[in-house]
C-alpha cells in the first residue's frame, strides 16, 4: 500500500511546486508532490505560458538574478536542444519541460502523485494546523498527512480551504487580471510576417469591422522553438473569477471562441499565415491572478519599484509591474531603474492563522499591484524553492515557519545555487 504520511506535502506541480518539492527532498524531508494533471509544469505546460519572462536585472550589463532549480531546468532543456531561439532567448519546449522537471524531482527523491485533485484540508481542533489533505483520484477520496505543507496551487487553494485569510483582485472592486488562452500557429512563413506594430494595426482595423471581439489593445506573439511555429499570448477573457468553477468554464469556452477569430484573422489578413494552421491551444486557460494569501508581511508595488531590500530575502526579481486591465483594454507597465532588482521577504510566504503551511509562487502576501510583477514563472520558481527549503528545515528543527531561522534558510538556498544578493556582504 502506498505511503500516506510524509514530512512535507507540496500541493501543485507547477513552477513553484517543482522547485519546492526538489528543495524539500534535497534537505532530507520525505516529500510528496501532488498534481492534478498527468505531468508537471503548470503555467509552462498546462497553461502553455511561453517564453519565460525576464529573470535578470536589465540595463547595459544585465545581471541574472534567479538560479537554483530554474537554472537546472534551463541547463537540461538546453542539452535537449529545447531551450532558446535566435530571436527569443527564453523560449522553451513545453514537452521538454515536462520531462526535465519530472527527472529532477525523481532524482531528488520526490514522490510524485498525478491525477489527484485537492478537495479539502483536515484541520486540528484549534483550526490552526493542517492534519491532512483530502484528494480525489481514481482510488476515490484519499487522505495524506504531513508535518508541513506547501501551497503551490497557484490559486492558494490549500490556504483557502484551511481557513487562511485571502484576498482576491484589486482593492477597488475585487476584479482580477484577465485570463488568456494561449495558442500556437504552425506552418508559418516567418520571414514574410509583418512586424508587431503592423499586425496590431490590422488587428485593430478588424476589431472596428466587428471581425474580432477581444478586449485587448494589441497582438502579443512570440517565436517558439520549433521552425515555422508562432506562439500567441493575446486572447483576453475579462470579468471571470478563476476560483469559481462555473466562471472558469465560461472563460475556457470564451477563450476558444476568441482563438478561432484570431486564426481566421491571421490567415486572411497577415502575410506568412496563408497556409498556417492552429497547432494547439493550451490544455488549460492561463490565469494571471486569483487568490492572494494575507501573510506576516504584505509586499507593495511601491517597494518593488523602489528596489527595496529585506533582511529576510529569499528570492529576487526585476520583472515590472504589469497589470492587464481586469475589465477591458489597456495594460499598465512600470519598470524598475536599469540594473535594479527587488527582494521578496520570507514573511510574505507565511500565512496568517495557519501554522504549518507555507505559500509558494504567485499567491504570496502581496497587493494586487505587486502581485502583477512577482507572478511570472521564474520568480514563482525562486519563491517555491524557498518555501520547500523552509518547510524541510521546519521539520528537521521541529519549529514552525514563524520561528524558523531565516538565515539558515538563506544559507541552504545559497548552497542549492540560489543567489540572494547578500552573499558578498556575509562572506567577505
Amino acid at each position: 500500500m502506498a505511503e500516506t504520511d510524509y514530512d512535507v506535502i507540496v500541493m501543485g506541480g507547477g513552477p513553484s511546486g517543482i522547485a519546492a518539492a526538489v528543495a524539500a527532498a534535497r534537505e532530507g524531508a520525505s516529500t510528496l508532490l501532488i498534481e492534478r494533471y498527468g505531468f508537471l509544469g503548470g503555467a509552462g505546460t498546462a497553461m502553455m505560458v511561453n517564453p519565460w519572462m525576464s529573470y535578470w536585472a536589465g540595463g547595459s550589463d544585465q545581471v541574472q538574478l534567479i538560479f537554483g532549480v530554474l537554472q537546472e531546468l534551463i541547463d537540461r532543456m538546453t542539452e535537449m536542444g529545447a531551450y532558446g531561439h535566435p530571436k527569443q532567448i527564453t523560449a522553451f519546449d513545453p514537452e521538454a519541460l515536462k520531462v526535465v522537471a519530472e527527472r529532477l524531482c525523481k532524482e531528488a527523491g520526490v514522490t510524485l502523485l498525478y491525477h489527484s485533485f485537492l478537495g479539502a484540508a483536515q484541520m486540528d481542533d484549534s483550526g490552526h494546523y493542517i492534519k491532512s489533505v483530502k484528494v480525489a483520484n481514481k482510488s476515490g477520496l484519499v487522505d495524506f498527512s504531513a508535518k508541513m505543507f506547501v501551497d503551490a496551487t497557484g490559486d492558494a487553494d490549500l490556504a483557502a480551504l484551511a481557513g487562511a485569510t485571502v484576498n482576491k483582485g484589486r482593492s477597488v472592486d475585487g476584479l482580477s487580471q484577465p485570463m488568456t488562452l494561449n495558442f500556437r500557429m504552425a506552418n508559418v512563413d516567418v520571414d514574410r510576417m509583418p512586424d508587431r506594430k503592423e499586425i496590431t494595426r490590422r488587428y485593430l482595423e478588424a476589431k472596428k469591422r466587428g471581425e474580432i471581439r477581444c478586449p485587448r489593445e494589441d497582438v502579443l506573439w512570440f517565436y517558439a522553438n520549433q521552425p515555422g511555429v508562432i506562439h500567441f499570448n493575446t486572447t483576453r477573457i475579462i470579468l471571470k473569477d478563476a476560483t469559481n468553477p462555473w466562471e472558469l468554464t465560461e472563460a475556457e469556452i470564451e477563450g476558444r471562441r476568441q482563438v478561432q477569430e484570431f486564426v481566421r484573422f491571421l490567415k486572411k489578413y497577415v502575410e506568412g499565415f496563408e497556409h498556417a494552421y492552429l497547432q494547439t491551444t493550451a490544455p488549460q486557460i492561463g490565469v494571471r491572478e486569483s487568490r492572494r494569501v494575507v501573510g506576516e508581511y504584505m509586499l507593495t508595488a511601491e517597494e518593488l519599484l523602489a528596489a527595496c531590500k529585506f533582511e529576510d530575502v529569499i528570492a529576487r526579481g526585476a520583472y515590472p509591474v504589469d497589470i492587464h486591465n481586469p475589465n477591458g483594454e489597456g495594460t499598465i507597465l512600470q519598470h524598475l531603474k536599469p540594473g535594479e532588482w527587488y527582494d521578496i521577504p520570507f514573511r510574505c510566504l507565511v500565512p496568517l492563522k495557519i501554522e504549518n503551511l507555507l505559500v509558494g509562487g504567485r499567491p504570496i502576501s502581496a497587493t494586487h499591484e505587486a502581485h502583477s510583477a512577482i507572478r511570472v514563472q521564474p520568480i514563482a520558481m525562486a519563491i517555491g524553492q524557498a518555501a520547500g527549503t523552509a518547510a524541510a528545515i521546519c521539520v528537521k528543527e521541529q519549529v514552525l515557519p514563524r520561528q524558523v531561522n531565516v538565515r539558515q534558510v538563506q544559507e541552504s538556498l545559497t548552497k542549492q545555487g540560489a543567489r540572494l544578493g547578500i552573499e558578498a556582504s556575509r562572506n567577505p
